[in-house]
């Protein structure tokens, strides 16, 4: 892959696993879209659902492994089936690849290892084997990496030692409160400035709202690195770990997470709009996150 890519305007896809939800999958327990991935009759959705974001004018395609960490894995008690769900993951996403006919990349879906939306804090050697667990899995399937929603410099500086032993890049995607800064308390210059490795290709905000991707613009621009955002349309501005969630017993069916976060409605305009500034201000990656749709991407796409 040109460590280049993301130097010109790139469309990355929107959300997967709600989407998958919008259309049928009834997940269990806290394993949320890698139900999709253990039961082999969505296996056909999971792919057109890529597929429909390729069409929409996605240029790349995010892995389907985001709740196939290790510790959701344990939780549900499918630790066994850990390695088949990130490797499956990637099959799908490049069987989606081939059918389109389209030069797009697969980047490596690479999530918190604890709850998304809050620092791990966890001894460094956990949070190292569960980086590598997942990283190793997906390594030889992938164009790139995608920290994926994530909350600390700690935890990007150690998944990025593992990413390193691989020679392949990384797009950095750190998740914001609306005070502008990571749930660890530091700031994206702060974490630029400390964590920086030679195999990052960019870094975007991740799962956050339109209005804190927006008030980042500035923080993002003194980077001098190719930015942007993966911007969910969650009700909630600043979402957090749910009890309600972390504990729904493993062989249960599991809510729709939008009962309990919200979901917002957004115009066109709006969302054009979103792209638009980011663009006047230098952006060249843009993308959705979770509650955003094919529709959204080919809102966004129109921009190229």
């Amino acid at each position: 892959m040109n460590k280049d890519f993301f130097k010109k305007l790139k469309i990355l896809d929107g959300g997967m696993g709600q989407e998958l939800h919008a259309h049928g999958l009834v997940s269990k327990g806290t394993l949320w879209s890698t139900s999709a991935i253990l039961d082999e009759k969505y296996h056909k959705l999971i792919v057109n659902t890529h597929l429909k974001y390729i069409d929409a004018g996605a240029e790349v395609i995010v892995t389907n492994n985001f709740s196939s960490r290790r510790i959701r894995m344990e939780q549900n008690k499918v630790n066994h089936m850990f390695e088949y769900a990130n490797k499956k993951a990637c099959e799908l996403a490049l069987e989606a690849k081939e059918k389109s006919k389209k030069n797009i990349l697969v980047a490596g879906s690479v999530p918190a290892q604890h709850d998304s939306y809050r620092e791990d804090t966890r001894d460094k050697k956990i949070i190292y084997k569960a980086f590598s667990d997942q990283i190793n899995c997906i390594k030889d399937y992938v164009d790139f990496f995608y920290l994926d929603v994530i909350s600390s410099g700690r935890e990007i500086a150690i998944a990025s030692e593992i990413i390193e032993k691989f020679n392949k890049p990384v797009l950095v995607g750190v998740h914001l409160l609306k005070n502008g800064k990571l749930p660890s308390g530091e700031t994206i210059n702060e974490l630029f400035v400390k964590y920086k490795s030679s195999n990052w290709i960019g870094v975007i905000s991740s799962c956050v709202s339109m209005e804190i991707a927006e008030n980042s613009i500035d923080d993002f621009k003194t980077l001098n690195v190719p930015f942007g955002f993966k911007v969910n349309l969650w009700g909630d501005d600043e979402p957090s770990p749910n009890p309600k969630i972390n504990k729904a017993k493993f062989n249960e069916d599991a809510v729709n997470l939008n009962t309990i976060m919200g979901k917002r409605e957004v115009s066109e305009d709006m969302f054009l709009k979103l792209g638009k500034k980011f663009i006047k201000n230098g952006a060249t990656i843009l993308g959705g996150c979770c509650e955003t749709n094919p529709r959204h991407i080919e809102i966004l796409s129109k921009l190229k």
